[in-house]
C-alpha cells in the first residue's frame, strides 16, 4: 500500500507581502529623508563657513589698513590743491576737485576739501546691491546702499625720506649732502632727481613705479603728487594725472608753494631741502560689476587695477566716532557738521554676506545670510583722555 506524502509548500501570503512592502516603503522613506536631511544640513553648515571665511577675510585686510590710517600723515591730512572761495561763512574751494577711486571711477573727494585726510569717509557712495532674492537696491533703501572708505598711510619701508632730495653740503658735521639731488620746476612739469648716492631707487625694496603717489615736504610746506613716469633716477610729474594733483596753479596745496620764489623759473635752487615721501592710498567698496552674481569686497590702492579680497558680500556700511573734545560724536555715517575728519577716532565696520547658491531650510530653498561687525582704533592718530 502507498502512502501519498505531499510536500509543504511555505511562502507569504498576499497579506504578509503587502505588510512587509508597506515596513520596507517606511524603512526607505525614513532613510531618505535622513539622507536629505543630512545632505541639507551638510550643505548649510558649508555654505556658512565660507561665509564665515569669506567674511574674516575681509574683515582683516581692511582692519590691517584702517589700524595704519594716520601713520606719517601731517596731522590734519595732507594738503591738496585748493583755491579758496574768500568766504568766512562757507568756505569753499572754486577750482578742480581732485578724483577718488570709486566703482566705475566717477568720484571726487568733497568739494570744499583742502586736504586728504588720513581717514575720508564715503557714505552711500557704494554701488546699490541687489539682492538675487530681493528687489532692486535704491537710494531710498538705505540698507540697500553701500559704503566706501579711504585711508592714507606713509610706507615706511621704501627709504625715500631717508635724505632730502636735495641735501646741501655741510661743514659741521661733514656731509657731502646730495649734490646729484634735484627738485626742480619747468612750466608744469615737476621732475625729482634722487643722488644714488643718498638713495638708490634701484635698490631692492625702493622700487618706484608710475601710479605711486609722493608727498613732498619741506620747510614751506607739504604737496600731494603722482608719478606718472620714471627713468632712473628720476620721478616725473605730468599734468593729466588720474587724481588731477599734478600741475596745479591753485594758492594752496601745489608744489608751487614749496619753492622760496615764483621768480625762479623752476631752477633747483627754488626748492629748500625737500624729503620724499611714498604715501598708500588704500580704498575698500563693493564690487557688484566684475560678476553680479558674487559681488566682491575690492582692495584699491591709489588708482591701480582693485584687487578682491572677499567674495559673495552684500553690504559693507562704516561709521565713526569722533574726538572734538565737548560732545564726541559717535557712530555718525559722516563727518557732522562742526566736526572735521581729522577727529575721527575710531571706525565702526559691519560687513553682510549671503551663501553663495541657495540652500534647503525645511521645506524653503533660501540663501544664507551672516555678519560681521567690528571697532577700529586708529593707533597713529590721538586718543581721548576722558579722565583729564
Amino acid at each position: 500500500m502507498k502512502t501519498n506524502q505531499h510536500k509543504s509548500n511555505h511562502g507569504f501570503t498576499l497579506v504578509e507581502l503587502m505588510i512587509a512592502m508597506g515596513v520596507t516603503m517606511v524603512l526607505l522613506y525614513a532613510t531618505v529623508t535622513a539622507f536629505k536631511d543630512a545632505q541639507a544640513t551638510n550643505q548649510v553648515v558649508t555654505q556658512s563657513a565660507d561665509m564665515t571665511d569669506n567674511l574674516r577675510a575681509g574683515l582683516n585686510v581692511i582692519v590691517q589698513d584702517v589700524q595704519q590710517a594716520g601713520t606719517g600723515i601731517p596731522t590734519g591730512g595732507v594738503p591738496i590743491p585748493f583755491t579758496s572761495n574768500g568766504s568766512s561763512t562757507s568756505p569753499c574751494g572754486t577750482t578742480a576737485q581732485i578724483n577718488r577711486p570709486i566703482l566705475g571711477g566717477a568720484g571726487t573727494f568733497p568739494k570744499c576739501n583742502s586736504v586728504i585726510n588720513a581717514v575720508e569717509p564715503g557714505n552711500m557712495i557704494g554701488p546699490p546691491i541687489t539682492a538675487p532674492d530681493a528687489s532692486s537696491g535704491t537710494v531710498q533703501n538705505p540698507n540697500s546702499v553701500t559704503d566706501e572708505i579711504t585711508v592714507l598711510y606713509a610706507d615706511n619701508t621704501a627709504g625715500l625720506d631717508l635724505k632730502p632730495i636735495n641735501q646741501p653740503a655741510s661743514v659741521a658735521p661733514a656731509s657731502p649732502g646730495c649734490p646729484a639731488g634735484s627738485v626742480q620746476l619747468t612750466g608744469t612739469l615737476l621732475q625729482v632727481t634722487f643722488d644714488p648716492t643718498c638713495v638708490n631707487l634701484a635698490a631692492a625694496g625702493i622700487t618706484v613705479q608710475a601710479g605711486d603717489l609722493i608727498m613732498l615736504t619741506n620747510s614751506l610746506g607739504t604737496a600731494l603728487v603722482y608719478v606718472t613716469s620714471v627713468a632712473g633716477q628720476t620721478l616725473s610729474f605730468a599734468t593729466g594725472d588720474p587724481f588731477n594733483l599734478n600741475g596745479r596753479s591753485d594758492t594752496s596745496g601745489t608744489v608751487k608753494q614749496l619753492m622760496t620764489s615764483v621768480t625762479c623759473s623752476g631752477a633747483p635752487a627754488c626748492f629748500p631741502p625737500t624729503i620724499a615721501t611714498r604715501v598708500w592710498m588704500i580704498s575698500y567698496y563693493l564690487d557688484n560689476i566684475a560678476s553680479p552674481p558674487f559681488i566682491r569686497l575690492v582692495r584699491q590702492v591709489n588708482f591701480n587695477p582693485a584687487v578682491p579680497v572677499g567674495e559673495t558680500l552684500e553690504n559693507l556700511q562704516f561709521t565713526y566716532n569722533f574726538v572734538d573734545g565737548a560732545t564726541n560724536p559717535a557712530n555718525q555715517p559722516t563727518v557732522p557738521v562742526g566736526n572735521s575728519a581729522s577727529q575721527i577716532r575710531t571706525v565702526n565696520v559691519w560687513l553682510g554676506a549671503r551663501s553663495s547658491y541657495q540652500v534647503h531650510k525645511g521645506n524653503k530653498t533660501l540663501y544664507s545670510r551672516n555678519n560681521l561687525m567690528t571697532q577700529i582704533s586708529l593707533r597713529s592718530m590721538a586718543y581721548l583722555n576722558k579722565y583729564q
